[in-house]
């Protein structure tokens, strides 16, 4: 995530902005950084809940279509992941 540079003047008068932006802000002033800016995750709305609700349950439908058991996947998933991290050495 690319941290943004802006002076102290400009972060005051645009704070709502920065404050609903989701990447860091390096706070300066004269060109030297005197503070960051950190956003935290926003509480995540009943829409956005019920959403991951509703894909939790379509994926647990197709685990179940395809006839096997998320142990499997999970196994499949680890070694998957082993294979891919020996390939990158």
């Amino acid at each position: 995530m690319q941290t943004k540079k802006v002076g102290i003047r400009e972060f005051r008068e645009n704070l709502s902005a920065y404050l609903e932006s989701k990447s860091p802000v390096a706070i300066t002033r004269h060109g030297a950084t005197i503070g960051i800016y950190l956003p935290t995750k926003p509480k995540p709305s009943h829409a956005d809940l019920e959403a991951l609700r509703i894909a939790g349950e379509k994926m647990q439908a197709l685990i179940a279509a395809a006839g096997t058991a998320e142990d499997e996947l999970v196994s499949d998933f680890k070694k998957l992941r082993r294979e891919s991290r020996t390939r990158k050495n």
